[in-house]
């Protein structure tokens, strides 16, 4: 007899991942899409300044921002291995936390993308976005259509990624989502599971004052920067800190609901609350030139408790996972 209501039955595995023509465009797109953003990283590097405008702050580069150029093409070009783990016969057999690993910091870093970036191309459309004047009196940093480029390039990205993964995870792990989500989660997981939906929701509240105007916790450079663009981005964060505080709670209270679903909302909003709040505390702890005013402690310390809860939800679906396992 199972516990966490899963089915006896088990999917039949073959040798070789998911195939087709759809598979194929799929890996094509995703590599295609990392390519922009691999050759920006490599003239960056080798001191080109293509899309850099005069003025900017990344003139003044130093060893820290070297490294992290660095490390964001090497970040980039897992994308590439990524695809060939899930459409190449030995992919099957790769170590689990080979794969999720990346795939789930993937998850983290382009889900608020996929979200916010469409938003945010939307309302520059209807003549919402930043006007020229106001373009032109914030400090210089890139030029505009690096960022079209660059995010465009994580949208497609992300979409790819998306579409090979679903479809090995159903080949390779699919009896871990088969079922419903069975009994309640015991303590000590039911506390960190109450802990991360309660601070989820606190991370979803601030995220929408900020989206409305609200300036605590901000720079005085972002705040004096806000605007409807910037309005959209916090949503997006927003919508994210709410999938993993809902996904924890439907994991933590069990019940007949299927198990997909509360597991979907967890990883995708865990993901991208972990990962968003690492990178943003990361970048907050560069040195800063002399000029902009770097984020305030206040910010740091949100950025930390973002990292924290994205932390705890992921601490709630691997021990979920875990007892999927052992029923």
């Amino acid at each position: 007899m199972t516990t966490r209501g899963v089915h006896t039955t088990y999917e039949p595995r073959s040798s070789t991942p998911p195939q087709g023509a759809g598979r194929r465009v799929l890996a094509a797109s995703a590599v295609a899409a990392t390519l922009p953003y691999l050759a920006l990283k490599a003239a960056w590097l080798s001191g080109s300044r293509i899309g850099i405008p005069d003025g900017s702050v990344l003139l003044e580069a130093g060893p820290f921002l070297t490294a992290a150029n660095a490390v964001t093409l090497a970040m980039d070009a897992t994308v590439i291995v990524l695809v060939l783990v899930l459409t190449r016969p030995w992919g099957l057999r790769t170590p689990a936390w080979m794969l999720t690993v990346p795939v789930f910091t993937a998850t983290g870093l382009l889900t608020p993308i996929l979200l916010g970036f469409p938003g945010q191309l939307l309302v520059r459309a209807l003549g919402f976005g930043t006007g020229p004047d106001e373009a032109a009196a914030r400090q210089p940093f890139l030029d505009d259509w690096v960022f079209t480029v660059v995010y465009t390039g994580f949208t497609l990205q992300g979409l790819a990624l998306a579409g090979l993964f679903v479809p090995y995870a159903r080949q390779r792990w699919g009896r871990r989502w088969q079922g419903v989500v069975g009994e309640r989660l015991p303590s000590p997981t039911g506390v960190v599971a109450a802990a991360a939906a309660s601070a989820a929701l606190a991370l979803a509240a601030l995220f929408l004052y900020w989206a409305f105007g609200g300036t605590a916790g901000l720079s005085a450079e972002r705040a004096e920067a806000h605007g409807v663009e910037s309005a959209v981005a916090s949503v997006a964060h927003a919508t994210c800190a709410l999938a993993a505080g809902s996904g924890v709670w439907l994991l933590s209270r069990g019940g007949t609901l299927p198990a997909r679903w509360p597991l979907g909302l967890t990883w995708v909003g865990g993901a991208a609350t972990l990962a968003w709040g690492a990178w943003l505390l990361i970048a907050s702890l560069a040195p800063q030139p002399d000029g902009p005013e770097g984020p305030s402690t206040a910010g740091q310390l949100i950025y930390a408790g973002q990292m924290a809860t994205g932390a705890l939800a992921t601490a709630v679906l691997t021990r979920f996972l875990i007892s999927r396992r052992e029923s």
